[in-house]
């Protein structure tokens, strides 16, 4: 039998009774006759890949050598999984639904693969994870965010994770600078890593159908990452992003900015033990941005360069995001 390791499962990580019967794949309207018929999947956004090419061409587009360690998030019923323990050499699945894992247990009992895979039941987002050389995940839409940080602050670094979401979701993770989709999400990933688009999945491979699109995505992580700290770089985003169709200066004079960025510099002044003179933090914020010319710059059509230069600017002060 494959390896169990069952993750405490409690109430706060069970939607309303009211939410399971509004709520179907990925957190879009569903009814009780695109339920799937064994498994209640929408209580945890997932949906079943049934396409037995879809998900042969996605465990290809993984490369997966027989040395591999392979972490698959949300594997349902094994349709991703069979494929990935016939090319890997481990497979490490992590499962919400503990009938799902126990079905996934059963399609591999008696079998070589058995001995092969370990099911760990319980949420990703809380779940320890084990080493691992390539990720794999139909994702629930409700992760989707989380799963991708995760990943990317996971240690050792993975090579290669190949994720199907939402189709918006995927192409606002590949988005470019200047496109309509280009927003803080686009920035904070494609800082740590490369994002390409791989493939479109219909919504008729998936048993019930769901209200929207698929897309696949391949990440790889930066290696070595860039010596950003991640806190920093997404306190900017998070700043400049508000009002991504307005100019960097409206965005930082939005009510708290300027007080939350003098509370920065006064903390950082104190732990470098300097001594802490009168500032007028909004006029220093808008003589850094006249100095470094992105005062009327739209974040829309700022790159990561730019973003990373004004980030500088802010820290050759002593003003920090987080």
């Amino acid at each position: 039998m494959p390896r169990v390791t069952s993750e405490r499962f409690s109430k706060a990580h069970q939607p309303s009774a009211k939410s399971n019967a509004s709520k179907g794949y990925r957190g879009e309207s569903s009814t009780s006759s695109v339920r799937n018929p064994i498994f209640n999947t929408e209580r945890f956004g997932q949906h079943i890949l049934k396409n037995p090419s879809i998900a042969q061409e996605i465990v290809e587009k993984a490369n997966l050598r027989p040395t591999d360690r392979v972490l698959e998030v949300g594997p349902g019923t094994g349709n991703l999984t069979v494929r990935i323990l016939e090319k890997a050499k481990h497979c490490t699945a992590v499962e919400m639904d503990p009938r799902m894992a126990a079905e996934l247990t059963k399609r591999v009992q008696g079998k070589p693969e058995q001995r092969r895979l370990e099911i760990i039941i319980g949420d990703f987002v809380k779940a320890e994870l084990p080493y691992f050389d390539v990720c794999i995940s139909n994702t629930p839409y409700q992760i989707s965010s989380p799963l991708v940080f995760r990943l990317l602050s996971h240690r050792p670094l993975f090579r290669v994770a190949i994720l199907m979401f939402q189709r918006e979701f995927a192409m606002r993770l590949v988005a470019q600078p200047g496109s309509s989709l280009w927003s803080r999400l686009s920035a904070n990933v494609q800082l740590y890593a490369k994002v390409d688009h791989v493939m479109n999945v219909g919504k008729n491979n998936f048993r019930p159908p769901p209200n929207v699109e698929s897309s696949v995505v391949r990440i790889v992580p930066l290696d070595p990452p860039p010596p950003v700290r991640f806190e920093e770089f997404d306190g900017l985003t998070r700043i400049i992003f508000s009002r991504r169709n307005k100019t960097v200066h409206a965005s930082f004079q939005a009510k708290g900015v300027a007080e939350m960025l003098e509370k920065n510099w006064r903390t950082w002044c104190s732990e470098q033990n300097k001594v802490m003179e009168e500032v007028k933090m909004k006029e220093k914020i808008e003589g850094i941005l006249e100095e470094t010319g992105y005062k009327e710059i739209r974040a829309a059509k700022m790159d990561l360069n730019d973003i990373l230069k004004l980030l500088l600017a802010f820290h050759d002060f002593g003003i920090h995001f987080a």
